[in-house]
């Protein structure tokens, strides 16, 4: 049997960085006004439980055991990110500059992981899909910061 637990860790630190993700987006969600918003939010919420199941999977896969909680710093964000809503009045553009910030980070997390050359190809793999799905929802939360801030 091969050495798995460089990719476990690496996986599980995927993981928890997703569901740090799924919990950012859940939470702006339930704080913008937009319904538009809202439900762009929910949707990317829900994709990224796709993501971390599937990592998920790929630990198990491996004989270990897969995250099921967020990073402690982002409980630290978020609780940040708590007190910035209240100050800000929950306004949309600063929702979308924060959910933008956080896709800045979770983007560079996969593609640092993606130059690792001592993952497994399966496990390199699995980590190319859900890096699609991290790619497509920086890109759109990117289009959506930038059209905020295009004069109407």
């Amino acid at each position: 049997m091969t050495e798995t637990s460089h990719d476990i860790r690496t996986l599980n630190s995927l993981i928890a960085t997703t569901i740090d993700s799924i919990n950012g987006y859940s939470e702006a969600a339930s704080d913008t006004e937009s319904g538009r918003f809202g439900s762009i939010f929910s949707s990317r919420a829900t994709e990224r439980r796709q993501c971390a199941t599937d990592l998920q999977a790929e630990v198990v896969r491996l004989g270990g055991n897969p995250e099921d909680d967020g990073t402690a710093l982002a409980g630290a964000h978020r609780a940040f990110l708590n007190l910035k809503s209240a100050v800000t009045g929950k306004d949309d553009k600063a929702i979308v500059n924060e959910v933008e910030r956080g896709e800045d980070h979770i983007k560079a997390k996969f593609e640092d992981a993606l130059k690792d050359g001592q993952l497994t190809p399966q496990t390199r793999g699995a980590i190319e899909r859900a890096y699609a799905s991290v790619r497509q929802g920086h890109d759109q939360m990117r289009d959506l910061k930038h059209s905020l801030d295009t004069p109407a």
